[in-house]
């Protein structure tokens, strides 16, 4: 792998964390250093290389390819870009999103936050098939909240309160319609 891919990244996984050079390097290396890296002007070593990965917690493999040769290096912009979203409160964006290879418990935890914001949004709606959609969203939100290293007893309460008082709302519609 080329310099500046390997570079491209390291960079992409500390934006991903939110993380300044300068909380990255710490008292390994020099900011100066982290920054030739990332642009690809130098080439970290492997130890180097160990401590970016425990400082960003990546694993080592996913800045390097497979011994095939195959690319299997995560794509931090994907998790940026569904926490773009989120902040963006493009919650249907963030719901319907793959969940990428790498940081899937931060995705998971933001999916079901987003799921459940939709499906409060939609639970206010007189249209019927809003209302099954914020059964659906719920429902989605109280699996996902459920899952990972971030699990969310409040994102799972909340998506529960959602699915009781929609589906009550929807049961008296089609009561109404007999």
């Amino acid at each position: 792998m080329d310099g500046i891919t390997l570079g491209r990244r390291i960079k992409e996984a500390r934006l991903a964390k939110k993380m300044t050079q300068s909380e990255v390097v710490g008292d390994f290396i020099t900011r100066n250093m982290l920054s030739q890296i990332e642009s690809g002007a130098a080439t970290p070593s492997i130890k180097t290389l160990e401590y970016l990965c425990r400082v960003l917690e990546i694993p080592l493999g996913t800045l390097m390819p497979d011994e095939n040769g195959n690319d299997t290096a995560f794509n931090a912009l994907d998790y940026i870009n569904i926490r773009d979203c989120f902040i963006q409160k493009n919650y249907r964006a963030v719901a319907d999103s793959e969940t990428p290879d790498d940081f899937p418990d931060e995705v998971t935890a933001i999916k079901a936050k987003a799921c459940c914001y939709l499906a409060q949004e939609l639970s206010v709606s007189e249209k019927t098939a809003d209302l099954q959609s914020a059964v659906d969203y719920a429902g989605k939100a109280k699996d996902l909240s459920k899952q990972g290293i971030f699990a969310n007893e409040s994102v799972e309460t909340a998506a529960e309160d959602i699915l009781k008082k929609t589906a009550e709302r929807l049961s008296e519609y089609y009561k109404s319609l007999t």
